[in-house]
């Protein structure tokens, strides 16, 4: 009764804060009202509180506030603005934050749904469940004697959470035993690491992977340079490829390691939210090697920020895909109760001028995130690069260099979702999981997938089979790393033999000449004239 007292006293104010308040998420900023729109809003919010009232009071059945307030009004009126303002519940606020922090309390593993239930997909290294011994495949039955039968992924990983120092008893049901294997696992701290890559791909060419943009990014993108030894770096890839954006800040630190001290990488600005400008404070120290970047799709965001930035300066060669297109920036509002509010307060420009964000005003949302509404660059907003090559806004960052992965068949389709994970939980539970260095599965194990799955009834023809064999053994072999080593040896090989990482190595000599020209470029720019 309490809260609900709390909704409706607090319900002006917050219609009021959303009325007002003008992914990447930006510094928090505060707005006002007009003085002549104050009138109209008093008047709008209180139409909404009277008609509130009314459902409360008429409805045929109970009104649940938390349901009517939080999943219903204010959610619909974001969906009204954009795609990217978003409601966070209590669940969903914390969610966020742990994300952005790059930590929280646990045990440290990825699990997922499969055939109604819980399956672990992979223990972090050096996690607590990692120590402990879980393994891909294991089937969580239980925690702390408590079925998990019913439960999704999430009910799950809320009671795998927990204060540092706890211990959680989990029953799993493991391939190849006829009993529950029990552990009891002391929760920990697990560090989620946005930089997990960063190895040499060929002598002179490193790789470094940022998965997302994080609190830690920065601080783990210059670790990651330290172990290499940055003046020994010949030509680097750069892979934001499915990198949905993040931080602001950690977008605009990342860049600024590759740029000259002074180079602008972004600036935002919006109806109340002035314009506001990043620019490389601390630069590269020299580093000028070539840059190869990776983007597809999904890179997004603060991805777009540093992807934009180093092609608008004519750092770094641009190989992949258009990537997602936004350019909106959020504003974090916290509001009570532990919710808060994501509101697009600003538009982000990239150095030349350029507005990456794709028009959503006439598709859905679904068409606009699955990318249904195609990708189109704005022909009206032309801008140039440091060197004078031609970049174009409205529909993302657009590759120097396009690079299309091949559409994945029916048949791959099916062993990516389970038919891959569910032969290495079978091959494990009869063969030693103890592989060497820079091991591949042979025609031996690949003749036993092949036998695995016509037991399991897995529809295909031996042409498809055959058609598929590169991308099954290498595939496979990345299921099999993450149960014989951990997740990041399975992530190292497989960069070591994707063939786009390879694309990369060989657009090498394409950075280094742009780098040239756009050398060559400032220096006639800074020459007196005579």
């Amino acid at each position: 009764m309490a809260r609900k007292r709390l909704f409706i006293y607090s319900l002006p104010l917050i219609i009021l804060l959303f009325s007002l308040a003008g992914g990447l998420y930006g510094p928090r900023v505060e707005a006002a009202p007009a003085p002549d729109s104050q009138a109209s809003l008093d008047s709008e919010v209180a139409d909404f509180t009277k008609v509130y009232a009314l459902v409360e009071r008429n409805f045929a059945d109970k009104v649940n506030p938390d349901k009517a307030i939080y999943d219903g009004a204010i959610p619909g009126m974001l969906r009204t603005l954009d795609p990217h303002s978003n409601f966070f519940d209590p669940k969903d606020y914390q969610a966020m934050m742990e994300e952005q922090k790059g930590t929280y309390y646990g045990v440290g593993m990825q699990v997922a749904s499969q055939n109604g239930k819980t399956v672990v997909i992979a223990p972090f290294p050096g996690s607590p469940a990692y120590k402990a011994g879980l393994r891909p495949g294991d089937i969580i039955d239980t925690i702390n004697d408590k079925s998990t039968d019913g439960m999704n992924t999430t009910e799950v990983a809320d009671l795998l959470k927990g204060p540092r120092g706890t211990q959680v008893k989990i029953g799993v049901l493991r391939e190849g035993s006829k009993d529950d294997v029990a552990f009891t696992v002391t929760r920990d701290e697990i560090s989620r690491k946005s930089v997990p890559e960063a190895f040499w791909i060929q002598p002179g060419i490193a790789y470094i992977k940022i998965l997302q943009f994080t609190e830690t990014t920065g601080r783990e993108l210059d670790d990651s340079f330290k172990r290499l030894g940055e003046n020994n770096i010949k030509g680097l890839v750069l892979d934001l490829r499915d990198n949905p954006g993040g931080l602001l800040n950690s977008g605009v630190s990342v860049a600024d390691h590759f740029l000259q001290r002074g180079q602008l990488i972004v600036s935002h600005r919006g109806r109340s939210s002035p314009e506001r400008t990043y620019v490389a404070r601390n630069g590269n120290h020299g580093h000028d090697y070539p840059i190869v970047v990776l983007v597809n799709r999904q890179s997004a965001s603060a991805a777009e920020i540093v992807s934009g930035a180093l092609q608008d300066h004519d750092r770094a060669w641009i190989l992949g895909e258009t990537t997602f297109g936004k350019g909106l920036v959020q504003t974090v509002f916290p509001l009570s109760d532990r919710t808060a509010l994501a509101l697009t307060t600003a538009h982000f420009y990239t150095p030349s001028g350029r507005l990456i964000q794709r028009d959503y005003s006439h598709d859905s949302f679904y068409d606009y995130y699955t990318h249904h509404d195609g990708v189109e660059r704005n022909e009206q907003d032309v801008k140039m690069t440091d060197s004078g090559r031609r970049v174009y806004g409205g529909g993302g960052i657009t590759p120097d260099e396009k690079y299309v992965e091949p559409k994945i068949d029916k048949l791959e389709i099916q062993l990516s979702r389970t038919g891959l994970f569910n032969f290495t939980r079978a091959y494990f539970s009869k063969h030693s999981a103890n592989l060497p260095k820079n091991w591949m599965p042979d025609e031996n194990v690949i003749e036993g997938l092949h036998e695995y799955l016509l037991k399991n009834d897995v529809k295909f023809t031996e042409k498809e089979f055959t058609a598929d064999h590169d991308w099954i053994k290498r595939y496979l072999a990345r299921e099999m790393y993450i149960y014989a080593f951990n997740v990041d040896e399975s992530d190292r090989m497989f960069a070591q033999t994707d063939p786009e990482v390879a694309g990369a190595v060989d657009a090498m000599p394409k950075a280094e000449a742009l780098l040239e020209s756009a050398h060559k470029v400032v220096v006639q720019r800074l020459a007196p004239r005579q």
